[in-house]
């Protein structure tokens, strides 16, 4: 999978490959379709998620450059294994999914690989309270345009890693804080994700 989809697409970071090298990906696929488990195309999960392509995860993995110090929120926690992946990258995780099944689900699934610095939350990525700054950032479904509110929860230094747009054309995005009051952003290539669920709350402003 690494040697023949991630690396070919663009996704150079040692690190990462590695990463996804280890983490047994076919223990995060449902049974019925374990056998895709390998494949270059986006698995579907239960409540109509799917378990994103593995060149997503890794172009997504290696943009938020993550050291072992860092804190991540993960907003989408899915099947498991971007947070597995995370989580060997980074210092801690703390990942969310409105579906309290896929919560549970995950974690059990790094509980049995013995993975201990990530800490699961069932809520509403748009009710959520958020206290803390983050390191960095992974959004794991589409918006159909960008919200603001995201980057405050960054750190200065930090990264989000976000695909904004509909069908049939939207962008990965990197947001980087570049201090208190300036960011930047960065089109780093085009995908289509399926939306987040909650995206429904939001409200385009028009100027």
């Amino acid at each position: 999978m690494v040697s023949q989809q991630v690396r070919v697409w663009e996704v150079a970071d040692l690190r990462v490959r590695a990463v996804m090298s280890v983490i047994p990906r076919e223990q995060f696929v449902p049974d019925r379709h374990r056998e895709l488990a390998f494949a270059d195309t986006s698995i579907p999960l239960p409540h109509g998620q799917v378990m994103l392509r593995p060149a997503i995860e890794g172009r997504l993995m290696q943009a938020l450059d993550l050291e072992p110090t860092h804190t991540v929120l993960e907003i989408g926690t899915g099947s498991g294994f971007l947070t597995a992946c995370l989580s060997r990258l980074a210092g801690s995780v703390l990942t969310v999914d409105i579906f309290e099944d896929l919560v549970q689900t995950a974690r059990d699934r790094l509980s049995a690989l013995k993975i201990h610095n990530v800490n699961f939350a069932t809520d509403d990525l748009f009710e959520m309270q958020v206290t803390e700054r983050y390191d960095a950032i992974a959004i794991t479904g589409s918006l159909p345009y960008y919200a603001e509110q995201f980057q405050d929860w960054l750190k200065p230094g930090g990264k989000l890693f976000i695909v904004v747009g509909e069908e049939p054309v939207m962008r990965a995005q990197r947001i980087t804080r570049v201090d208190q009051r300036i960011w930047t952003t960065e089109t780093l290539f085009e995908t289509v994700l399926p939306p987040l669920i909650q995206q429904q709350y939001i409200k385009r402003f028009r100027f």
